[in-house]
């Protein structure tokens, strides 16, 4: 069973940065691709960065140029490094592992980001 646990969340002020980190457990990790999406109350859930198996990126207009994806296979963990940070980044942030083999997916359970104004 593929095991995903996002830490890293916090409270923070604009213009502060944190680090996210989903460590993955259960399979072979550079099998995967990978991805950050987050959601808040009410929306649905948006993609904010995606990282392949070979390690292409890919990200969302609002984050481009402030935050990077990134993930290292020998700690089977993959990183979202997010600067410049603004109230709009407040959400949920949650991982997401997709096979390349099998197409399945999974989902980590979140951790919580607050931008303060």
């Amino acid at each position: 069973q593929v095991q995903l646990v996002e830490s890293g969340g916090g409270l923070v002020q604009t213009g502060e940065s944190l680090r996210l980190s989903c460590a993955v457990s259960g399979d072979i990790f550079s099998l995967y691709a990978m991805g950050w999406y987050r959601q808040t109350p009410g929306n649905q859930r948006e993609l904010v960065a995606w990282i392949t198996s070979g390690g292409a990126t890919n990200y969302a207009y609002s984050v481009k140029g402030r935050f990077t994806i990134s993930r290292d296979n020998t700690r089977r963990t993959m990183y979202l490094q997010m600067n410049s940070l603004k109230p709009e980044d407040t959400a949920v942030y949650y991982c997401k592992a997709v096979s390349v083999n099998s197409g399945m997916a999974y989902w980590g359970k979140g951790t919580l980001v607050t931008v303060s104004s």
